[in-house]
């Protein structure tokens, strides 16, 4: 049953209250046809609204079911529309946007029935209205009387308990209102129908029961409930309201908020489609500069990927940091004080230099157990160092030697650097190997693997992760042209330039070339002549068939059975024939030349060869006679004879007279003997003084200057008066100490002579008896003096030698090359290697300098930066669209205002008409997004037309990644949503009676 209990509505207008109801009383039965008449303005459709749960009332109780309405919320009345209420309003208002079949549907929608059902339940309304032909068009297509039949079926299709109809013929003729009456009519057989009117003979013809109001009070009702009908319904009310307590509350499914806004938005294609175009905007800027950064981004990747190819992070076994010293001869010279500019000052520049090269000290990195340590991460699945990595290359102090025979038969070294400084020398009479051989010495870090890189013929190809021999950077950087890779140690492959060419010192190198075609290439060049060029060619075959030998440096190395020592058979044309026929063949099996995008592979050519060739070579030294030799004798040169001398610089004089004591047992007679002799010849330290201050004592600086002319002269080579020039400009004790090694050197050399001459007439039998005799009366002091001034000691040394033999431990390399994919890698590296650096003792922490790191750090950085600025400069543009946007939401929201009051009552909650508008925005954002993406690609074809012919790079090309475009649309649709939060509040505020009468 629904009551009203002294029901009051006053509306607050301008300063005054205006009462549209006045203590209401009401109680309607469970069916029956009610009429409300009277004039207007009298309170029947606010009447009609409250009860309808549109309008709330002042003070007073609506019951429902018996239940009070004081404490309904805002869902409960949604509910009690959406459930118990059904409006047929004068106006129709139905959704123009929506077919008649989905406007009826639309309430079935809130209440969350089955798409399935609602159709069928939809249908079934329409066919009692007589409209089940008309499901399919539009309110716009039918007319006034189908229209307001349509509410009627809108009304019923939820089965609700109560139809409320304001002024349902107020818009209809004669005879469609007869038609409407008689719907009702017989909908109210089954329900309450209340109903709101003018027309008192329609009113009297169908209504069970007439309500007359007047100023807000009721003055007539013809037929009111009887105690006992109070009583039944009352009843009633109870079952009722147990299975109302169980109906779902109505909810607006996320589908049915973006169908009508979708809907919507077709009705103004125009405009959603301008609108849409203004929000993409920004999101064509934004991707337009992300494409263009990320295409740079990826060229320089690129480009980094193949420059960290040729310049990995070297690791050497002895590490110098000269950042310090790069720092100082890059900086500025420091100014030694404060001064006014008024004259010319110093400032330090040479002790600073000085200073830092001072402080350079040479670290020892224990590459054996950090090889171990790479080796491990390699192999964990999980290591970031082992992803890190592209590839890892160790290199060893082994000599790979090459030999191959010219076309004039003749065999020939096969390296670039060793020809060019022989044809050099012989030609021009340039002898450039001590400047190569110093350029050895000094070359540090990193340095020394660029140089050797650019300028060896033969280089070790990088190998891969997995036991590949090549390398898969290699393949991308490089197209093979003929053959194959190498895939065994004995295999190799020739890289040329881009045209296919290889130059002529190489070709040279490699034999194609003769010597005499060298000689006069030189004559031409010094006496600047022209030559005439004969383009020559060599077919793929050919290059494969070339004859390369390699030569252990061991196996170049024979005993002498004479002087017991051992010779290079290389230095004798037979023995380097004999080596050659004995050596181990390589194999050509493949050319390859820079691929069409490589940007640093080196545009040179050079043979490469795999790693296993490296650990043949090594492995197979270790097994000559030669290096078993010097193991046997760790303290003799075998290529001298002599002993190595004891680098410890802390040794002591007891163990230098044990060593000289040790030397001198170990030498025969005629050893012996030759000792004893310049033993024999150093004067005694008393002679000497005694023989320079007696001299001294009887000599003038004239005498002096007399004396120590002559010698001058002799030695230099000056003329007399620049040598008393020179003479003259000495101090008294300048002078004086000249004159005095000058005269220590003649008493030496006179006594040496006397001694021999007394002793030339011994043997060396005699002689070295005398040293055994002499020796065991020798102090440790004496034995350690002649240690230092008469022992011949070899220049090299027992690890010298093993490597000149081509010993080495291929668990100990000589550096180590660390290949990464990625300056973001090269950093994991790095970092890895500061971790590692943590865990270990301070002897075996790892230094290094990275150079390239030096010279590139900031290249990223610097990009990443222009980005960000000009994304956020174009974000500007975004931001001000969406502000656009969210205005025509807002005036969207005014647009559609009779429609939220449609959605209110039929029961759609605040939060659903925000969530429609919010619909509405999100579709907008995503048409923007889509515009934007797809605009941007086809942007990017005519900007990289003008890349390519701009920079003549390729590779460099705009590109906008998927998942980027993807982002970019997701965040267009959140800017709108944002954007769009204001209006659809706006709109979820709306009072729905006010919204229901907007137009």
């Amino acid at each position: 049953m629904l009551e009203l209990r002294n029901i009051t509505k006053i509306y607050p207008t301008g300063g005054e209250n205006v009462e549209a109801l006045r203590g209401v009383d009401l109680k309607f039965r469970e069916s029956e046809f009610v009429s409300i008449l009277g004039p207007s303005g009298c309170g029947k459709t606010t009447m009609l609204n409250i009860i309808g749960g549109l309008d709330k009332y002042t003070s007073g109780d609506l019951l429902i079911n018996g239940r009070s309405t004081k404490e309904f919320k805002d869902r409960d009345w949604d509910t009690y529309r959406n459930h118990s209420v059904g409006f047929v309003f004068q106006n129709y208002n139905l959704i123009p946007h929506q077919t008649v079949l989905a406007n009826v549907e639309l309430t079935l929608s809130l209440s969350g029935v089955p798409k399935k059902e609602r159709r069928k339940r939809a249908k079934e309304a329409l066919e009692k209205v007589g409209l089940a032909d008309q499901i399919r068009k539009k309110p716009a297509e039918i007319s006034g009387g189908q229209m307001q039949r349509v509410a009627i079926a809108r009304a019923i299709v939820n089965n609700p308990d109560i139809i409320l109809a304001d002024e349902p013929t107020g818009a209809l003729d004669s005879e469609t209102s007869i038609q409407v009456m008689d719907i009702l009519k017989e909908i109210a057989k089954e329900r309450l129908v209340v109903m709101v009117t003018h027309n008192a003979e329609l009113a009297e013809r169908y209504s069970t029961r007439i309500v007359k109001m007047l100023d807000g009070k009721i003055i007539s009702d013809s037929m009111p409930l009887t105690g006992e009908e109070a009583g039944k319904e009352a009843a009633r009310d109870q079952i009722r309201e147990e299975k109302s307590r169980k109906k779902k509350k109505p909810s607006m499914s996320f589908a049915t908020s973006f169908g009508l806004s979708l809907k919507n938005l077709f009705t103004k294609k125009g405009r959603t489609a301008l609108t849409s175009f203004a929000g993409s905007i920004g999101i064509i800027g934004i991707a337009l500069i992300y494409a263009v950064s990320h295409g740079t981004s990826a060229f320089i990747n690129h480009v980094q990927e193949e420059t960290l190819s040729s310049y990995p992070l070297t690791i050497e076994a002895q590490s110098v940091d000269v950042s310090t010293l790069l720092s100082t001869f890059i900086g500025k010279a420091q100014s030694v004080s404060e001064h006014e500019n008024d004259a010319v000052y110093q400032k330090a520049m040479l002790y600073e230099m000085i200073n830092a090269m001072n402080s350079l000290g040479t670290q020892k990195n224990d590459l054996k157990a950090f090889r171990e340590y790479i080796e491990t991460e390699r192999a964990r699945e999980d290591s970031k160092l082992g992803s890190a990595l592209a590839g890892v290359q160790y290199t060893y102090d082994a000599d790979l030697l090459i030999y191959t025979r010219n076309v004039d038969g003749t065999i020939i070294h096969s390296d670039t650097e060793a020809l060019t400084l022989e044809i050099m020398k012989k030609y021009a009479g340039m002898d450039m190997s001590p400047m190569a051989a110093m350029r050895q010495r000094t070359a540090m870090g990193s340095t020394s693997s660029m140089m050797a890189s650019s300028r060896n013929l033969w280089k070790e190809l990088i190998p891969g992760n997995n036991g590949q021999l090549v390398n898969e950077v290699i393949k991308k950087q490089y197209d093979l042209i003929y053959g194959s890779w190498p895939a065994r140690f004995d295999e190799i492959i020739l890289f040329v330039d881009e045209n296919n060419e290889i130059d002529d010192m190489t070709l040279y190198a490699l034999g194609l070339k003769s010597e005499e075609e060298i000689r006069e290439l030189m004559d031409a060049a010094i006496k600047r002549t022209t030559v005439e060029y004969e383009v020559k060619k060599w077919s793929y075959e050919e290059i494969c068939g070339m004859d390369f030998r390699t030569i252990l440096s061991s196996d170049c190395y024979t005993r002498d059975e004479k002087t017991g020592t051992y010779i290079d058979l290389r230095d004798t044309e037979a023995g380097l024939k004999y080596l050659y026929d004995n050596a181990l063949a390589l194999h050509v099996v493949g050319i390859a030349k820079p691929g069409e995008n490589s940007i640093a592979s080196q545009n040179r050519s050079y043979i490469g060869y795999t790693s296993k060739l490296t650990e043949y070579i090594i492995e197979h030294a270790a097994q000559s006679e030669a290096v078993k030799a010097q193991k046997e004798n760790p303290n003799t040169d075998i290529f001298t004879g002599l002993p190595f001398k004891d680098t410890d610089d802390t040794l002591t004089t007891e163990k230098k007279a044990a060593e000289f004591r040790e030397y001198i047992a170990a030498l025969d007679a005629s050893g012996k003997a030759s000792i004893y002799l310049e033993i024999m010849s150093i004067p005694p330290a008393e002679a000497t003084e005694k023989f320079v201050t007696g001299t001294l004592e009887n000599m003038t600086r004239a005498d002096m200057e007399a004396a120590i002319a002559p010698a001058i002269a002799e030695q230099t080579g000056m003329d007399k008066a620049t040598i008393e020039g020179y003479i003259a400009s000495m101090s008294d004790d300048e002078l004086r100490e000249l004159f005095t090694r000058a005269l220590t050197e003649r008493y030496r050399v006179q006594y040496a002579a006397q001694v021999r001459q007394q002793m030339s007439k011994m043997s060396n039998e005699q002689l070295a008896g005398a040293l055994d005799q002499a020796i065991v009366q020798y102090t440790d002091e004496i034995c350690a003096m002649y240690y230092d001034e008469i022992l011949e000691f070899s220049d090299s040394t027992y690890e010298d030698n093993l490597i000149k033999l081509g010993c080495v431990d291929l668990d100990s390399p000589a550096s180590i090359n660390l290949y990464a994919s990625s300056f973001a890698n090269k950093e994991i590296i790095k970092d890895a290697i500061s971790e590692y650096n943590k865990n270990v003792d301070d002897l075996k922490e790892i230094t290094y300098t990275d150079y390239v790191g030096l010279i590139m750090s900031s290249v990223t950085t610097i990009i990443n930066a222009i980005t960000y600025v000009l994304i956020a400069f174009v974000a500007v543009s975004l931001i001000v669209s969406s502000i656009m946007i969210g205005v025509i939401t807002l005036i969207s929201v005014q647009e559609r205002t009779k429609e939220i009051g449609i959605l209110r009552a039929i029961g759609a909650s605040k939060r659903n008409v925000s969530s429609m508008f919010n619909a509405e925005t999100v579709i907008i954002g995503f048409t923007s997004g889509m515009f934007g993406v797809v605009l941007t690609y086809l942007f990017c074809i005519p900007i990289n037309l003008i890349l390519h012919r701009l920079t003549k790079l390729n590779n460099l090309s705009a590109v906008l990644p998927v998942q980027t475009a993807v982002i970019l649309i997701i965040i267009s649709m959140l800017l709108t949503l944002i954007a769009g939060v204001i209006p659809s509040r706006s709109a979820a505020r709306k009072d729905p009676v006010v919204a229901l009468r907007t137009e």
